[in-house]
C-alpha cells in the first residue's frame, strides 16, 4: 500500500469535487475502488470521506454509497468541554464523586450504538459534579472498554471520567444533542432540585479511528446556561 494519508485522499476527493468532476448529486466511487485508485487501505478512504460528510461535502448511507451533497450544509463543531474548567472560571470551587461504578453489559437497543455485542460489558460510570459544593451536573456515561482499555483502572478520586477522557483519548467525530427535561424524582434528589423542573440535557457520542469511545449523557441543575464556542471537538 502506498504511504498515502486520509488527509490526501481528503483532498483529491474534495478537488473533484469542487471541479466537478464529480457533480451535485452523484454517486461517487465506492470505498474499495477509491483504496485502490489511491493505493492505499479502505480505512484511510473511510476516514477520508467521514471528514467531508462532517464538513457537509458528501452524504453518506449505509448500503447507498456516498454522494456529492446537493447543497453543502455548514456543519457546527463543538469543544468537548471540561465541566472542572468551567466551575473554576466561574470563580467557584470543583469537586465530584463517583456514585456507580461497574463493568456491565447496556442496556438493550444500546449496544449497537456502542457496536458491541449484546454481551458484551462497558464501564457504566454515574456521577456527580460539584461547583462549591452543591450539585453541578449529573452524569450517566458508558465507556466502550474495547477502545479505551486503559480507562478501568483510572483513579477517579483524583479526576472524573471526563476530564481524563478529554486529556487522553483523541477524537475523531462526535455527535451532540441538546434538550430540555423534567426531572425524574431521582435525578431531582441528587441534583436537590424539585421533580419536573425543567433542566438542561447534554449528550454526546464520540469516537476515533479505532472505533466508538463513550456515550454520556449529563443533565445540569436547573437555572445552567450553557455557554459554548466553535472548535475542533
Amino acid at each position: 500500500m502506498a504511504n498515502i494519508s486520509w488527509q490526501e485522499v481528503r483532498d483529491e476527493v474534495l478537488r473533484k469535487i469542487e471541479a466537478e468532476e464529480w457533480r451535485r448529486g452523484e454517486l461517487i466511487p465506492g470505498e474499495m475502488e477509491l483504496a485502490r485508485k489511491f493505493g492505499c487501505a479502505r480505512v484511510t478512504v473511510n476516514r477520508a470521506l467521514r471528514q467531508l460528510s462532517e464538513e457537509g461535502f458528501v452524504n453518506r448511507k449505509r448500503r447507498a454509497g456516498t454522494r456529492v451533497a446537493l447543497n453543502r450544509v455548514q456543519k457546527a463543531t463543538f469543544d468537548i468541554p471540561v465541566i472542572r474548567e468551567e466551575v473554576e472560571a466561574a470563580g467557584k470551587h470543583y469537586s465530584h464523586e463517583i456514585i456507580r461504578k461497574q463493568m456491565v453489559a447496556p442496556p438493550g437497543g444500546f449496544a449497537g450504538e456502542m457496536w458491541a455485542a449484546e454481551k458484551r460489558k462497558l464501564l457504566h460510570l454515574r456521577s456527580l459534579h460539584y461547583a462549591d459544593g452543591k450539585p453541578y451536573a449529573y452524569e450517566v456515561r458508558w465507556v466502550n472498554t474495547s477502545t479505551v482499555s486503559r480507562i478501568v483502572d483510572v483513579d477517579f478520586s483524583r479526576i472524573s471520567a471526563n476530564e481524563w477522557l478529554v486529556q487522553n483519548i483523541p477524537v475523531t467525530s462526535s455527535n451532540f444533542a441538546f434538550s430540555a427535561i423534567r426531572l425524574k424524582k431521582s435525578e431531582a434528589k441528587l441534583l436537590r432540585a424539585e421533580p419536573g423542573d425543567a433542566a438542561l440535557c447534554v449528550e454526546r457520542a464520540t469516537w476515533n479511528l479505532t472505533g466508538p469511545i463513550t456515550s454520556v449523557r449529563q443533565i445540569f441543575k436547573p437555572g445552567h446556561t450553557l455557554k459554548t464556542g466553535s472548535g475542533a471537538s
